[in-house]
Order: structure tokens, then sequence, then C-alpha cells
């Protein structure tokens, strides 16, 4: 669920709820309620979770579990050398 998928995000960051809730410029309590599946965030705040952490909207929600890797400024020569070195860590 999406609660599950920010708080492993969330954790994978290093970051705590009050931490998360800070960047984000939300309360500690809006973390906890998504985490907890108790409210969704605006999709404004999502595509600012997605942004944060590198992620598709459709990943946090679920709908993709690909993750996207921000390939900005690197070569075709470097992204090739990126999926072959994924395809190893796949094996």
């Amino acid at each position: 669920m999406f609660g599950d998928r920010v708080k492993q995000l969330r954790e994978a960051h290093n970051y705590s709820q009050v931490q998360l809730a800070t960047k984000l410029h939300v309360s500690k309590q809006a973390i906890s309620n998504w985490e907890n599946n108790n409210i969704m965030p605006s999709i404004e705040m999502l595509v600012k979770l997605a942004d944060l952490f590198g992620v598709s909207t459709d990943f946090l929600l679920e709908r993709d579990n690909r993750r996207s890797l921000d390939t900005t400024g690197l070569t075709d020569t470097q992204c090739a050398h990126l999926n072959l070195i994924i395809r190893d860590i796949l094996r």
C-alpha cells in the first residue's frame, strides 16, 4: 500500500518522520497518517514525495514497481554501463 511504500523509502533514505516532514513542510502527523494509510497526500505533495525520493508517482502509488534513476548529464556510454551494472545486480 501507499503508506508502506512511503515508510520504506523514508527509512531507505535514513529520514525520521520529523525529518521528512521538515523537508516537505508538513507536520509529523501528516507523515504518520500517510504511512498508516489514514489519509492520502494531495497531488502536489505526491509529486514532491516522488521528486524527493527520485521515484515516479506511479511507483509511490504501486501502479509500477520500477524505480527511476536520474541520468541527466550522463553520456550514452555511462547509461549503458549503468544498465549493465543493474542487470548484474539482478542476477
